[in-house]
């Protein structure tokens, strides 16, 4: 995660260097024998990266590096809007100049240890929902309950829903969703992120949010709880919903969706050009994927690892 971004760019590798600065100042709790940041990046093993605990920090170090990364053609140009899926959506904030990288990167260390604690106390997991629009995730969720907590967690595009709850209700979810006509997978998951089952992640979230200073945004950062831009000038509200978040569904699908009408009716006035184009920081190409079931019409430019060919600006 990050290394060829790390090893190609000065920038890049003073974001990583730092966030092992940072890091090693905060990660005293951790089971990690001593090891940086960025070498559990680069190194894994999967196990231990997968830890949300880890991944968490390992994701925001590994966007924004790529951030200060990119072509000069792509940065000089201003930020029309940001948007991040869960974890994310800090990696958008700090672009959209909420807060410091530091103050960034301490928050979601804080919110990684919570919700791996949060996992760790209510035994929960997560199941993917292959071919269910909401309604249908309503079903197999009222259905498979029973005495325990499932609820919708992410909607990540059409066809793509993940329900978060109890054990037992995620087994059952599965046995049952053959008669509400979708297909249920169990995924690998420490706990039942965006559910109720995070409530003291939560809480002790909106302890750590309250001591950071937040800037006005200077960009539009779309909300994963609202499916709507945050208040630029609300930090309070911004708080809010990032604890919401926690135990909240992820509208992704429906954040980008309304993205997109919102800049293709200001095309329509003229305020734009004739195509939108999105770039997805490092790591990985998920969300590419994710737009291409949400608006295939939507150029997504991914930025996985530096390349030679032509970029197209923002």
């Amino acid at each position: 995660m990050a290394k060829a971004w790390h090893d190609a760019s000065p920038k890049a590798k003073a974001i990583l260097d730092e966030a092992d600065r940072i890091f090693a100042s905060e990660s005293g709790s951790l089971d990690i024998d001593g090891r940086t940041l960025s070498d559990i990046a680069f190194n894994g093993p999967q196990a231990t990266l997968n830890r949300t605990d880890l991944s968490q920090p390992a994701l925001y170090a590994a966007g924004i590096a790529c951030y200060h990364a990119l072509p000069d053609e792509i940065r000089s140009c201003p930020l029309r809007a940001v948007a991040g899926l869960s974890l994310g959506e800090y990696t958008a904030l700090h672009l959209a100049g909420a807060f410091s990288f530091e103050d960034g990167l301490r928050l979601v260390m804080r919110r990684g240890q919570l919700m791996q604690q949060a996992a760790e106390a209510s035994m929960g997991g997560m199941v993917a929902l292959i071919g269910a629009d909401e309604a249908q995730a309503n079903e197999v969720c009222a259905r498979a309950a029973g005495d325990g907590i499932l609820v919708p967690a992410n909607f990540n595009a059409p066809g793509q829903i993940v329900l978060s709850g109890s054990i037992d209700a995620c087994d059952r979810a599965v046995a049952v969703a053959g008669d509400v006509g979708v297909r249920a997978t169990k995924l690998q998951v420490a706990g039942a992120f965006h559910s109720p089952l995070m409530a003291p992640a939560a809480e002790k979230l909106g302890e750590a949010l309250a001591k950071v200073a937040f800037a006005p945004l200077r960009a539009e950062v779309w909300s994963n709880v609202t499916a709507r831009p945050h208040d630029a000038a609300n930090p309070q509200l911004l708080r809010s919903l990032l604890v919401d978040q926690l135990v909240s569904p992820v509208r992704w699908a429906q954040s980008c969706a309304n993205l997109l009408e919102v800049l293709n009716t200001e095309r329509k006035v003229g305020d734009m050009r004739a195509a939108t184009v999105f770039h997805e920081l490092a790591p990985g190409t998920v969300l590419k994927g994710l737009m291409r079931r949400i608006d295939k019409t939507c150029e997504v430019i991914p930025h996985d690892a530096p390349t030679s060919q032509p970029t197209t600006a923002i």
